[in-house]
């Protein structure tokens, strides 16, 4: 069977958009209306013709609504397999009449719990007769059209528009929609559940899904595809939310880039103006200033060479000199809270310049869970959330740490949490003066971030490196005291780490011989 024509159709929607043209489109084509509560109301305030579901049924809603569909006259109707001389029987003998439409979107579980209702409303909000018509008509889809979106209404109309018929390629259409639509909301409930009434970090069965896809041009590199889903349920905000206002489509590393971005300037939310400059998911500049403008020029002296195509992250509103300077290298994709006109007219020459505004700045303290696909499994982690501070951490070495070197250690401790291991940060003075990312051994990553900032002081005309003087942050402790000594050759005269390692004495020992201030969190921040 292809064309299936629309004799009777069951509507029962909580979101009502679109529903009254609908029904009016039906009843111009002859169709039997039947509905239930709120719908029925909508249709027949319209001046429509509907019949109740308790007529068809012979049984009256009862238990406050809980129970109007469940019965065998409204599923023998969906279930029935209409060329099949049994069935077909079996609906003569008991008088079930065909049901050839279904329109049915399922109480608003999610809004409900979005707004903080309480748990009895929860539970009221939890969906039974209409995800059990929705999969019966899905299941069922030879023989009855099952609408589940509003986005499809047109769809439909279009069709019965022209042949009074729905074809069988927009059945199985909608009817894998529909079980995507019921499997995302069992999903949502299950989470919630496990989450929120139980408490369940880790809950006994982990339900992943998404929404909406934006396809993407290709994932990392071009023979891969990508696209970008959002959450099918109670969710944050984040760069997937953001509004762009110019430029080309973001790519999957552009979001990839811009979240690492987004997720370290979220650290200084309320704070002086910050700017975070990110290439290939690492910062390659921080700063915090008196103003967006110093802090950009900060940020960006830490690395110029890296900052070349990266994606740059600001705390406050995006003012006209800040959007100017930004605009003398390339720059792929900026972020921020809000722009100024002034902002948005000198991003306008950059055509291709991607603009995201976020509105607030997401909590970096949220909870949450990080999910990672591995072969055959996946692995599951909270996020890192964890913070100190300066009254957590732990001074271990014969010199106490300055007023100023505490400042820098936690400012560049802030910094590291966000930089792949082994991760080493040099601050100076509320900016980065040098990132050692990613390397294998953190003697490397210390060498390395040393490095770069003596290339900056080259390039500036500087009369030493800002590593002079500087404090150095480790993501995780020093197993040997060759990176420490690396660090105190750069010039660095305070380090911050976790402390921990079986030979702490031997690195505390080499600290207070090269005269360093250091301190202990006690707290590791790994980053793969």
């Amino acid at each position: 069977m292809t064309d299936v024509a629309i004799n009777r159709a069951l509507l029962s929607v909580s979101d009502k958009s679109g529903l009254v043209e609908l029904g009016q489109v039906l009843a111009a084509k002859g169709v039997e209306l039947v509905s239930t509560g709120g719908t029925a109301k909508a249709l027949r305030d319209a001046g429509l013709d509907v019949r109740d579901v308790s007529d068809l049924t012979g049984f009256p809603e009862m238990m406050d609504g809980r129970v109007k569909t469940l019965h065998p006259m409204v599923h023998g109707g969906l279930l029935a397999v209409r060329d099949n001389p049994e069935h077909a029987a079996a609906m003569d003998e008991h008088a079930i009449g065909a049901i050839d439409l279904v329109v049915v979107n399922l109480y608003p579980f999610e809004a409900t719990v979005m707004r903080g209702a309480e748990r009895d409303e929860i539970i009221e909000n939890i969906d039974i007769g209409g995800p059990s018509m929705v999969r019966s008509a899905a299941k069922n889809h030879q023989f009855v059209t099952i609408v589940t979106d509003p986005a499809d209404y047109d769809t439909l109309k279009n069709e019965l528009e022209a042949t009074g018929a729905t074809s069988l390629d927009f059945r199985r259409k909608c009817a894998a929609k529909a079980f995507a639509a019921t499997a995302a909301y069992d999903s949502m409930i299950s989470q919630w559940f496990a989450f929120a009434d139980q408490q369940q970090l880790l809950p006994d069965f982990l339900a992943v899904n998404g929404k909406a896809p934006v396809e993407l041009r290709y994932g990392e590199n071009p023979h891969q595809k990508a696209a970008l889903y959002t959450p099918a349920g109670p969710h944050g905000r984040g760069i997937a939310q953001a509004e762009q206002l110019q430029g080309k489509e973001l790519s999957y590393n552009n979001y990839n880039d811009a979240d690492a971005a987004l997720e370290l300037c979220a650290e200084f939310a309320g704070g002086e103006p910050a700017v975070v400059i990110v290439k290939h998911a690492n910062p390659c500049g921080v700063a915090q200033a008196p103003t967006l403008l110093e802090a950009w020029n900060e940020a960006l002296a830490c690395d110029s060479v890296s900052a070349f195509g990266g994606i740059v992250a600001v705390n406050a509103e995006l003012d006209g000199p800040t959007a100017e300077a930004i605009c003398e290298i390339f720059t792929e994709v900026v972020i921020a809270p809000s722009v100024s006109e002034e902002a948005k007219a000198a991003f306008a020459r950059k055509k291709n310049l991607r603009l995201l505004v976020t509105g607030d700045l997401p909590d970096p303290r949220r909870g949450g869970l990080l999910v990672k696909p591995i072969t055959g499994g996946l692995l599951v982690q909270t996020r890192d959330n964890g913070a100190i501070s300066e009254a957590d951490l732990k001074v271990v070495t014969q010199r106490e740490p300055t007023e100023q070197e505490l400042k820098d250690c936690l400012f560049a401790w802030t910094v590291a949490r966000h930089v792949k291991s082994n991760a080493i940060v040099y601050a100076r003075d509320g900016a980065t003066a040098g990132i050692g990312a990613g390397q294998m051994n953190r003697r490397d990553s210390s060498r390395i971030a040393a490095m770069k900032a003596a290339e900056a002081a080259e390039k500036y005309g500087w009369d030493q490196s800002r590593t002079v003087g500087s404090a150095v942050a480790s993501d995780a402790f020093f197993p040997f005291a060759d990176g420490l000594l690396a660090a105190a050759e750069a010039g660095a005269t305070a380090i911050i780490q976790p402390g921990g390692s079986i030979r702490d004495e031997e690195v505390i020992a080499a600290a207070d011989e090269a005269g360093l201030a250091m301190v202990f969190t006690g707290m590791r921040h790994f980053r793969h």
